[in-house]
């Protein structure tokens, strides 16, 4: 059993880390955070705007120290973006902070899954199936540097994926204590707040 604050979820755009990662979220009583989503509140704008004033470079400095703070809180599960393990200290940090889990998919998965998504900076191009096998190159080695388990995420339906994923979650880690007891108590006072008014 690997004793860890936070569950973390890697991998590549996709690899749906998102859409299975809130059904974990549930299953383990912690609290889903998505890192983009994160970035994109505490800025006001959208991750593309980003890219396209400040480049690549400064969106992963912003992704840095959102990630850092994220990650210094517990009974949490992290959606990541494909591209924060390309940080040597972003992987060192989610490996100290989180059970990582590398959520793989190969091309054609990716491909077939963001198919309609033109929210994409790397994919803004014509050729995404050039960029993603380029990007899939580059960082596979990452993703194996910074987790503690692989699931291929491709051949599997969303709920299915996470059905199976969570039972090799389980076998691996569990939440803090009192993670499943505050999930429940703040979702009681959520109903309470909204009776009240």
């Amino acid at each position: 059993m690997h004793p860890a604050p936070n569950l973390v979820l890697v991998g590549p755009m996709g690899a749906g880390k998102s859409s299975i990662g809130r059904r974990l979220a549930a299953r383990f009583g912690v609290v889903f955070v998505d890192v983009d989503h994160e970035i994109e509140l505490r800025t006001g704008a959208r991750i593309a705007t980003i890219f396209e004033c400040e480049g690549e470079a400064g969106f992963r400095a912003r992704e840095r120290a959102t990630l850092l703070d994220i990650l210094a809180g517990e009974g949490q599960l992290i959606a990541t973006g494909g591209g924060a393990v390309l940080d040597p200290g972003n992987r060192a940090l989610m490996r100290a902070r989180g059970f990582v889990v590398h959520m793989h998919a190969d091309v054609d998965a990716q491909l077939a899954r963001l198919a309609r998504d033109r929210t994409r900076p790397l994919l803004a191009g014509d050729d995404r199936t050039e960029v993603l096998q380029r990007l899939a190159l580059e960082r596979a080695p990452l993703y194996a540097d910074a987790a503690h388990l692989r699931f291929d995420t491709g051949p599997h339906a969303c709920n299915e994926a996470a059905a199976q994923l969570g039972h090799l979650v389980e076998v691996h880690w569990r939440p803090p204590a009192g993670s499943i007891e505050t999930s429940i108590s703040d979702a009681a006072a959520d109903v309470a707040s909204t009776h009240a008014s």
